[in-house]
């Protein structure tokens, strides 16, 4: 079992930045791909970065450039960080970790995790 805890949702204005976290416990932790999704109201989850084993980050097209997904050495909290927020980046944003055995998983950035954390809630006005 991983527990995953997130933090660091807010409001903010458009243009600004936020950096979540996500505290990860539990059995083997260092052996998790982990990623950040979001989702709306009404809309799919949403893969929006993830990182393997390697520490090899994989972004969705629409935060290229504006979000930086890292880990702390340990594997035991996932970071991502926003920049350049835009309305349409509203959305709960969560946490998950699934168990993968080699570099970039085709499936890092589908909803196809195992474990997820109960999400912190992201507004850009």
């Amino acid at each position: 079992q991983v527990q995953l805890v997130e933090s660091g949702g807010a409001s903010v204005q458009a243009g600004g930045s936020l950096r979540l976290s996500c505290a990860a416990s539990g059995a083997k932790a260092s052996r998790n791909c982990m990623a950040w999704f979001r989702q709306v109201p009404g809309k799919e989850r949403e893969g929006v970065a993830g990182i393997d084993l390697n520490g090899n980050p994989t972004y969705a097209d629409s935060v290229k450039g504006r979000f930086t997904i890292s880990q702390d050495n340990g594997k035991n909290t996932l970071y991502l960080q926003m920049n350049s927020l835009k309305p349409e980046d509203t959305a709960m944003y969560y946490c998950a970790a699934e168990v993968c055995f080699g570099p970039n998983p085709p499936w890092l950035l589908l909803p196809k995790y195992t474990f997820w954390g109960q999400g912190t809630q992201v507004t850009v006005s």
